[in-house]
């Protein structure tokens, strides 16, 4: 007899795959379920390929797993993030990544009348390099200001990740304010975030950094557990504190920082999912970080299928739609915070 909590691991997982077929069957044009799985069996030279396989195969396959990668990552920095921050409220977005990543993506657009792919970057093109850049050195400056002689305090990362994220934030509307049309719309679809420039050569960036990713954070899970004691309780047990919060920060960050290079800025994925996935198997990091990843994976495939059906042929942003979807469970967990066993 299962329990109830591996029957949610077994519905999780298994939501996946079910998550990735129905982002290759739907869209502009609907494709039965059992022709876009024969479509990956066929090779691109074999003269039997017909355009259904060719806009499967080129098309929304790597779409879709760009937006599992870029779900799960956002995911399990999500849950990472509010385990390190010990607030069930707590965003990737507060270690300021996400706005520093947008100003370098702005900045990029800014002085770059034409883009283009940058040669020896695999498909990165120059404003998810200047997004990339721009995160990291966002990181840098919360890390080095919340970091002393004594170590790193989580508190003063928050305070210095909100003075970061207004500056980042500001330093985007001045460059709104002053660039022509072209600029402001590339910026603004930047910021609600989309995978209309998936591609293979994306896909292969976002592997690399998965990997390391989601490999690393759930070897972080006892380590987590303990945090939730306090950082004290976690010294008495023999962790090593100061460095495991240099791990979790330094891999939040990657993880962040290269989802919102290739795919823009989609909010409330890495708020949202940790809370649904410890609603319904517990604080426990052992299972809510891979949970999270998965979650993750699955509200962005399901969410880029609506922006690319519900009004095609236009296709919403993807950040669009995970924020209408996200903001009225946000709102739900505030009205019912006391219920979650929050503050």
């Amino acid at each position: 007899m299962l329990t109830a909590q591996t029957r949610t691991i077994c519905i999780v997982v298994a939501l996946v795959p079910l998550s990735v077929l129905v982002a290759l069957a739907f869209g502009t044009v609907s494709i039965p379920i059992y022709d876009a799985l024969l479509a990956l069996t066929h090779s691109a030279n074999d003269a039997s390929v017909n355009r259904s396989d060719l806009v499967i195969q080129q098309i929304r396959l790597p779409r879709a797993i760009l937006a599992a990668l870029v779900g799960a990552l956002l995911g399990i920095c999500g849950a990472t993030t509010q385990g390190l921050f010990r607030n069930p409220l707590a965003d990737p977005s507060l270690i300021g990544v996400t706005a520093g990543a947008s100003a370098g993506a702005a900045l990029a657009i800014f002085f770059a009348s034409s883009i283009s792919n940058l040669g020896g970057l695999s498909g990165l093109s120059l404003i998810s390099f200047g997004a990339f850049l721009g995160g990291a050195l966002a990181v840098i400056l919360v890390y080095s200001m919340a970091t002393n002689s004594r170590g790193t305090s989580v508190a003063t990362m928050l305070l210095a990740g909100i003075a970061i994220t207004a500056i980042a934030g500001s330093l985007t509307s001045i460059l709104e304010f002053f660039g022509n049309d072209e600029m402001l719309r590339r910026i603004s679809l930047w910021r609600m975030g989309g995978l209309d420039g998936a591609s293979y050569s994306r896909v292969v960036i976002a592997m690399i950094f998965s990997a390391v990713v989601l490999t690393i954070l759930p070897r972080f899970s006892t380590a987590l557990n303990a945090l939730l004691l306090g950082e004290s309780e976690a010294r008495h047990l023999g962790l090593a504190v100061q460095n495991i919060k240099i791990g979790l920060i330094l891999l939040v960050a990657a993880g962040v920082g290269v989802s919102v290079a290739l795919a823009g800025t989609i909010a409330f994925v890495g708020l949202v999912i940790p809370h649904i996935m410890r609603l319904l198997v517990g604080p426990d990091h052992r299972l809510l970080l891979p949970l999270s990843a998965a979650g993750g994976a699955i509200l962005l495939l399901l969410s880029d299928t609506i922006a690319r059906t519900i009004f095609a042929p236009i296709e919403l942003p993807v950040g669009l739609v995970t924020a209408l979807l996200g903001a009225p469970f946000f709102i739900s967990l505030l009205r019912h915070r006391h219920d979650y066993g929050m503050r």
